[in-house]
């Protein structure tokens, strides 16, 4: 095998691959958006271009990602990888002393950091990006609207005559996406590999990707049946006042429906009162809709007794109205005794057969399980756990986990001390998981992004699974599609942009 031979790369560390280098050529004369698929070698395009700019240009390098552990990865995996003192290369998020912190920046070589502690210290006057030879932007599909990255781009290309490097697995599925981020990133050179690029092909492994079907059983389509009912009644209001022009409207349009209603309250007007918790009642049936449809009976009578909950403190005169409804009176009992008599999700026993069948085939597998829902996520780790199975509920900060805790979930989930994480969205992104030998989607999400990233966590070092589960007839099929038909047309956009067909503007 062959090594890269750099002054500031450790010797025998980073295999060398034609498409890295061709990648960093982009890289050193630009500002470059990377477009790589996940596991084939992101952080090493970052590690070489640090060591390039630190050893042709001297200065430091400045490394961005979304979250603390994502953060704490890359300094772990430059230290690896570059001949520069531990000490030299500091980590800074939002829990560093702010006090200390402008002094640590004139120390330190590499600077690794979540974008909201640069954004809020680039303000004050903490950091100094005149210093900085280079920005590398992971995760860079977030530089859009306000979230910090283009804040921070913009300020960079102002005060710094350095380089800027993007990094995504997948940057978004239109053009107007990708020419938002490569606009706030100042890129001006895009590198994108597919797995069917020549140079990539050798190092990708393969994923068998197939989904599986359950019917929803008779009590289910009987309570969806009603809950459509009241839904349609609460659109068909909505019109009845002009709010909108048909009942096909979809959730998207009925939150942007929210903002635009809560932007005239101050005209006093009765509809608009009238529209606001129109909107309201429609948003949480609908809610309750997708539970039943894509959960469960379980997740249903949670989300009900949450409302029953705010009732009872008067906080909401849209709850107080829909909870008045004698049909949703009904279907809270007929929910509470479907969970009562043990009727499940028929995904979960989908779910327990496809665990069945991996542990099976081997029994030192490595699994996760995404589901969309800090509940779900609970009750499946409960369900799922039988003889050979370890499961652990791996969720975000919100939904109760810290950075620390998530970080030790991780090291017990890499020493097989667990073998199934469930996981809600934050296992999706950047984190430094084991490669695992299946992946299961508890329901399908349609972002291409999201589902990209999913299936990402498999398939590195060795050939990986996927597998989809649905709920026949209901959003979980709609979803799959759209994320199908997201992707082809990111790839399509992509490929026009490798190919030449489409150039950026010169921003």
């Amino acid at each position: 095998m062959d090594y890269v031979s750099h002054p500031l790369i450790k010797e025998g560390s980073v295999e060398r691959r034609l498409y890295q280098e061709t990648i960093l050529a982009s890289a050193v004369k630009d500002n470059t958006l990377v477009v790589l698929p996940t596991g084939i070698g992101k952080t090493i395009i970052a590690v070489l271009a640090a060591a390039h700019f630190l050893d042709k240009q001297g200065g430091k390098f400045l490394i961005m990602a979304p979250t603390k552990p994502l953060v704490e990865q890359h300094r772990n995996s430059f230290s690896k990888f570059l001949e520069i003192g531990s000490g030299d290369l500091k980590v800074f998020t939002g829990k560093s002393n702010p006090e200390k912190r402008e002094k640590e920046y004139s120390e330190a070589v590499g600077v690794f950091a979540t974008p909201q502690v640069i954004q809020n210290d680039v303000i004050s006057g903490k950091i100094d990006l005149s210093k900085f030879s280079l920005l590398i932007v992971d995760e860079c599909h977030r530089a859009v609207k306000d979230y910090p990255y283009p804040f921070i781009a913009e300020m960079f290309v102002k005060r710094s005559s350095g380089k800027i490097l993007g990094l995504t697995a997948s940057p978004g599925g239109t053009r107007e996406k990708i020419n938002e981020i490569c606009k706030n990133l100042f890129v001006k050179n895009v590198e994108i590999r597919t797995e069917k690029d020549s140079d990539v092909s050798p190092y990708i492994q393969k994923v068998n990707i197939e989904w599986r079907t359950a019917s929803l059983p008779k009590e289910f389509k009987e309570t969806l049946s009603v809950l459509g009912d009241v839904y349609r009644e609460r659109l068909q209001a909505l019109k009845a006042i002009g709010a909108i022009n048909s009942v096909g409207v979809r959730r998207k349009d009925l939150l942007l429906l929210q903002g635009q209603l809560s932007a005239k309250i101050k005209d006093n007007d009765p509809l608009v009162f009238q529209g606001i918790s129109l909107v309201a009642e429609a948003l949480k049936i609908e809610h309750g809709i997708m539970l039943l449809e894509t959960q469960g009976s379980k997740s249903l009578l949670e989300y009900m007794k949450r409302l029953r909950e705010q009732l009872e403190q008067g906080k909401s005169k849209a709850v107080k109205r829909l909870m008045s409804d004698a049909r949703v009176t009904a279907i809270f009992n007929k929910v509470h005794t479907m969970v009562q008599n043990g009727m499940e999700h028929p995904k979960i026993g989908i779910l327990n057969k496809v665990l069945d069948e991996q542990f099976l085939i081997n029994p030192n597998s490595k699994v996760i399980v995404f589901s969309q829902y800090r509940d779900s996520v609970s009750e499946l780790v409960k369900i799922i756990a039988a003889e050979g199975r370890r499961p652990v509920a791996f969720v975000g900060q919100k939904d109760g986990l810290t950075q620390k805790e998530q970080m030790e979930i991780i090291r017990k989930f890499s020493g097989n001390e667990y073998n199934c994480l469930v996981c809600t969205s934050i296992g999706e992104e950047g984190l430094d998981i084991p490669a695992v030998d299946l992946v299961v989607f508890y329901e399908p999400v349609s972002s291409e992004i999201r589902s990209i990233q999913r299936r990402g966590r498999t398939g590195r070092q060795s050939a990986g699974h996927v597998i989809i589960l649905m709920a026949s007839g209901t959003r979980d099929e709609a979803y799959y599609w759209i994320s199908r038909n997201h992707e082809k047309k990111m790839k399509e956009t992509l490929k026009s942009f490798s190919s030449g067909q489409m150039g950026l503007r010169d921003f």
